[in-house]
């Protein structure tokens, strides 16, 4: 499939070949749906021996396509997602070497980066900074431009790999229910309108304001998207609140890279009266602590 139709609630908003030139749709259309709340998930396909075995003699095409399930709009002019879920996998064999999170990070341009926190309890024997850049002079088409923090239990780099193609999917079938400042104050929407959807089952979806600018104080505005799970409303104080799924905070920059302290994950808690809290895992000492920020907050039904 390919151009900007598609079947069902997914199509294909922009499309990338090979030389991460645009084949079809537009990075405009994906920024839209994914301010809109749109989901993401990306398509891709490399040679097995070129990318999972590097010289292997099974010589297959592979096909993924990877659920983006933190998105991105920065500065509202750029889009990128986050795998918030993934572990490391070798298809069809089974898991990769070390217990880990894989936080891989796609711009809408095609350039990628990876964090990996080790879940393993391994000691650390590296230094947090700027590391040397792998060699990999059997992966032709996997062109690393940095990396970050080698031999500490969250390493990182900026990379651009040669997919055959880059096909990014959003499901555009979210709803804003309810907008509100960073003190609650009502902007679109209602509040009512919002515990009518969870009253009724519907999913919930946020869009939170600037939730990364401790990151980065001088960096652009941004909004990160996260899917909701358990959601409450308390109806002698009329609050909601909702907790959401793995969150990865990234620096807020245009394109979105990893760097050393740069970014982390957590869990938040955010709430219609602008509080999220947020119990945030360190990755270099996986060491959680609580805290809480004032955003404004976009509610989404589904």
């Amino acid at each position: 499939m390919s151009g900007a139709g598609g079947t069902g609630s997914w199509r294909v908003a922009l499309e990338l070949g090979a030389d991460r030139s645009v084949r079809a749709g537009s990075p405009e259309a994906l920024r839209a749906a994914i301010g809109r709340g749109a989901d993401l998930r990306i398509y891709t396909e490399f040679r097995h021996e070129e990318h999972i075995a590097p010289g292997s003699s099974t010589r297959e095409l592979v096909r993924e396509v990877s659920d983006f399930r933190v998105t991105y709009l920065v500065d509202r002019r750029w889009a990128a997602g986050i795998m918030n879920l993934r572990m490391p996998i070798t298809p069809p064999e089974g898991f990769g070497p070390r217990a880990s999170m894989s936080f891989f990070l796609y711009n809408e341009d095609g350039l990628q980066g990876i964090a990996r926190p080790y879940l393993d309890g391994a000691p650390a024997i590296g230094q947090r900074g700027p590391s040397p850049l792998d060699d990999h002079a059997d992966m032709p088409k996997y062109h690393q431009l940095d990396g970050w923090d080698a031999g500490t239990n969250a390493p990182s780099s900026t990379f651009v790999y040669d997919f055959e193609v880059f096909r990014f999917f959003v499901a555009d079938t979210w709803t804003e229910v309810y907008a509100h400042d960073a003190e609650g104050k009502a902007e679109r929407g209602s509040l009512d309108e919002l515990v009518d959807a969870f009253g009724r089952g519907r999913e919930i979806k946020v869009a939170i304001r600037d939730l990364c600018r401790d990151l980065s104080p001088a960096g652009p505005g941004h909004e990160v998207f996260v899917h909701c799970g358990p959601c409450y409303f308390n109806t002698g104080r009329r609050v909601f609140s909702a907790g959401t799924q793995p969150a990865v905070r990234v620096a807020p920059a245009v394109p979105l890279r990893y760097a050393s302290a740069n970014w982390d994950f957590g869990w938040l808690m955010p709430r219609t009266d602008g509080v999220v809290a947020t119990w945030r895992c360190d990755p270099y000492t996986l060491a959680f602590s609580k805290g809480s920020a004032r955003h404004g907050i976009r509610w989404f039904a589904r």
